[in-house]
């Protein structure tokens, strides 16, 4: 969680007079919020349970958007202006797919919605705000430096993420601002980026807000997407030297029960080579639905083997939200 004491170095804040639009009242949209996380939920032991970091309000009736992990499996949420007003939250919704949650505000915010912009027409080099709860002494100025695809070691793929540079150091739920005053996306990690000198330059990486658009009257109404849940494995892997390895099993998931091991390395899904965390990921979508068979080939110490693992839906696993 952001310290409360913690400011940006001047040099790296936004300036009014680089921006057409009110830059102060913008940052006005963008809170701080905290939450706490029961011990036995099933994220507690990778994402702990105090949690914090941002949102941004985006309804004038309180519903505020942030990063998914910062409020899965949440029993409390506090919500804090910059003029010092803190009210509680609750959970409206999260979608595993794209890592967008939405809480609602259970008290008057009183600040303004900050409208959601166009992400896709986002060009590298465009001046933007990574906006912090706390103002502009809280807010990075910063430009797009890439947009790519993300692939994430906990069966995750964002198609088209953006990277802004330079990164804001508590990034979590960040507001990417635009050149309108518009919301282009939504914090979600810290990267290195190498360069050629062996150097690393980090990057905020930001979900982009045209990806809420399609899902977004869903999570309000029915807490997730209108659409069946990928199947899911409870695995965590990574890329070393061209091969796909499991650095991690998620307890008691699918990829647990079908005693799956640290250190496997995944040759094929349904008979497809598989060279990439992305292509993994994709294979194991194409089966089906959550719930399907998910043939895998492993080569476990220089065995090679063809493991069935019955795929579970993610959400299944957590705790449901509190109700207020």
């Amino acid at each position: 969680m952001p310290p409360p004491s913690y400011r940006i170095p001047e040099s790296l804040t936004p300036k009014p007079g680089d921006f057409s639009f009110d830059l102060d009242e913008t940052l006005r949209s963008v809170v701080s919020m905290s939450a706490t996380v029961p011990s036995d939920a099933f994220t507690a032991e990778v994402l702990g349970t105090e949690r914090g970091g941002h949102g941004v309000l985006i309804r004038e009736r309180g519903v505020v958007l942030t990063i998914g992990y910062l409020i899965t499996e949440a029993e409390t949420i506090w919500l804090s202006t910059n003029d010092g007003r803190v009210v509680g939250g609750t959970v409206l919704g999260y979608d595993q797919e794209t890592g967008f949650g939405l809480v609602q505000a259970l008290g008057k915010l009183e600040i303004p919605a900050m409208p959601l912009g166009h992400s896709s027409a986002a060009e590298l080099g465009t001046r933007v705000v990574a906006g912090g709860s706390g103002g502009r002494a809280h807010s990075v100025a910063a430009r797009i430096a890439s947009r790519q695809e993300f692939a994430g070691y906990w069966e995750y793929v964002l198609p088209d993420a953006l990277y802004t540079t330079p990164a804001h150091p508590f990034w979590g739920g960040t507001a990417l601002i635009g050149p309108a005053g518009d919301l282009l996306g939504i914090g979600s990690l810290q990267l290195q980026h190498g360069r050629d000198d062996g150097s690393n330059v980090p990057l905020n990486m930001y979900v982009p807000i045209d990806a809420l658009k399609p899902i977004l009257e869903d999570l309000l109404t029915l807490g997730r997407p209108n659409r069946p849940p990928r199947p899911w494995l409870g695995l965590y892997a990574t890329e070393i030297d061209e091969s796909i390895v499991i650095a991690g099993i998620a307890g008691k998931g699918p990829a647990a029960k079908a005693k799956i091991r640290t250190g496997d390395i995944v040759l094929a899904v349904a008979g497809k080579k598989v060279g990439a965390l992305a292509e993994l990921f994709r294979g194991i979508w194409r089966q089906g639905d959550a719930g399907v068979d998910i043939p895998l080939t492993i080569l476990r110490d220089g065995e090679v083997m063809d493991l069935i693992i019955a795929s579970g839906d993610r959400d299944r696993y957590l705790k449901s939200p509190s109700l207020h």
